[in-house]
Parts: structure tokens; C-alpha cells; sequence
């Protein structure tokens, strides 16, 4: 059976919309959901880039940058891609979210209705 996997943080507003929008696509289509609270099951860096790249988007895109996180030790420095995906992998909070994945493409799901360019 197909999945729609879900990158999900529960204490997100913007993120329960998407899995919301993710659950009912997939039981149109007879999809299962596998949700991934990234927050506990940390991706890693190789997961982190093979997502990017399905997301068509450079690291940067993809970092929540008004986190206190962000502004405390990143902002303002000139990084890398490969330091922004090992400062997404080591602080996850980092990651916008929702992030949902299906059959080789992903998106970021803000708005929810994103979760429909997967078909």
C-alpha cells in the first residue's frame, strides 16, 4: 500500500492543518499516513538532503529562522548548505513544518492545500 509520509510537530498550529489536509487526501485515495514527529525521530543528514531535493528547495528555504534558536546562534553568519542542514539536523526545531512526502516528491504543506500538488 502507497503512504503519505508527514514530517510533524503536534504543537504547531500550521502543522496539525497539513496532516489534517494529508489525512484526508490519503483516505480519498486509499492512502495510509505514517506520521514522523521529526522532533522525536530526528532525520539525518542524508535524510534531511534527499528531502530538500525532493522539496526542490536550497536549505535555507526550508529553516524557521524566527526561531530563538536561529537568532541566537545562526543569524547573520554566512553558512554553507551543508551548516544550515547540520544546524537543521542538530537543532530539528529548526525545520519548517509540515513537511509531507509521497511516491518521490515532497512539500512543505503551508498552506495545508499544498498536500494536493503531490497528485
Amino acid at each position: 500500500m502507497n503512504k503519505l509520509t508527514v514530517w510533524h510537530n503536534p504543537r504547531c498550529r500550521k502543522s496539525r492543518e497539513g496532516l489534517a489536509m494529508a489525512e484526508k487526501v490519503a483516505a480519498k485515495k486509499g492512502l495510509e499516513v505514517e506520521i514522523r514527529k521529526y522532533l522525536d525521530n530526528l532525520p539525518s543528514k542524508d535524510e534531511l538532503k534527499k528531502v530538500l531535493k525532493m522539496l526542490g528547495m536550497l536549505p535555507m528555504e526550508l529553516v524557521r529562522t524566527k526561531e530563538a534558536i536561529w537568532k541566537e546562534n545562526f543569524k547573520g553568519k554566512d553558512l554553507t548548505d551543508e551548516q544550515v542542514i547540520e544546524a537543521m539536523v542538530q537543532y530539528p526545531k529548526l525545520i519548517e513544518r509540515p513537511i509531507v512526502i509521497y511516491n518521490g516528491k515532497a512539500v512543505l504543506a503551508r498552506p495545508a492545500e499544498k498536500v494536493l500538488e503531490l497528485f
